[in-house]
């Protein structure tokens, strides 16, 4: 189907985002080829230098590599500027049937989070608890309705926002920043492992015990309760066996870390 009909002559076709779907979504990986400008041009009833100018747009995002005389390559994973905001916003809208995009976001999470709940315990103000709390409550309020969403927002919205917020309790520009950055990503991990979730109170005792560790100042017990949040996640995605820390932070290690903290 002509994309430029199927989506209407009146509205200017967005070939980057086309494009962009197309590679984050898996149809095109790593060293394939996207179509050559003239057949964009005729799919979507643009001129050659709109094509252009949309391709620029992902070479400059590092999606795409033109090579003279042979075409436009779609560039390595490793590549991908990940870190530019239209480029998170796109994984987040397009990348969730792409497995491997999926590890790679959750093999960041479990490198990174642990280490960032450790901060919070350590660092975290008045404000930063009322703020873990505030979205914890609006998850556990979300729950309990039949759509998962309370006060005009999702049970998503606010697990995506507790994480957030321990970001910024590590009171560490970096961290805080590169959260805001990947806050569309997290939310694709967030949304799929929800989603597919078949004990989500037994997730929200999870992300209570690093609320609590990071209350009480507990960082061991913070960098713990956070692995053992992401050892449900990677259980909920089929992604538990990619990493060896995670299958030690089952169901009886976190019963351990309730009957310590409670005892």
């Amino acid at each position: 189907m002509n994309h430029a009909i199927a989506t209407g002559r009146s509205r200017r076709p967005d070939i980057a985002e086309y494009l962009a779907e197309a590679i984050f979504s898996g149809r095109y990986g790593p060293g394939d080829y996207v179509p050559r400008e003239i057949d964009l041009c005729d799919q979507f009833g643009v001129s050659r230098s709109t094509v252009r100018s949309a391709l620029q747009l992902l070479v400059a995002a590092g999606l795409l590599k033109r090579i003279s005389g042979q075409g436009t390559r779609v560039r390595e994973l490793a590549e991908w500027h990940l870190l530019d905001p239209r480029v998170s916003a796109w994984m987040a809208r397009f990348a969730q049937p792409n497995p491997s995009i999926q590890r790679e976001i959750f093999a960041f999470r479990v490198a990174v989070e642990p280490f960032v709940a450790r901060l919070a315990a350590e660092h975290a103000t008045a404000a930063d608890l009322l703020a873990i709390e505030t979205a914890y409550d609006g998850m556990i309020n979300a729950l309990e309705q039949d759509d998962l969403c309370w006060g005009g927002r999702s049970h998503d919205e606010y697990d995506v926002d507790f994480h957030e917020a321990i970001f910024t309790a590590s009171h560490n520009l970096v961290w805080a920043q590169i959260s805001h950055v990947l806050k569309p990503a997290i939310a694709l991990l967030v949304e799929k492992s929800n989603h597919s979730a078949d004990e989500l109170h037994d997730s929200m005792e999870r992300h209570r015990r690093v609320m609590e560790a990071i209350r009480l100042r507990q960082p061991d017990k913070a960098a713990q309760a956070a692995l053992a949040v992401l050892d449900r996640t990677g259980r909920d995605l089929g992604l538990e066996g990619l990493l060896p820390v995670l299958p030690t932070l089952g169901p009886q290690a976190v019963n351990h870390e309730a009957q310590t903290t409670d005892g």
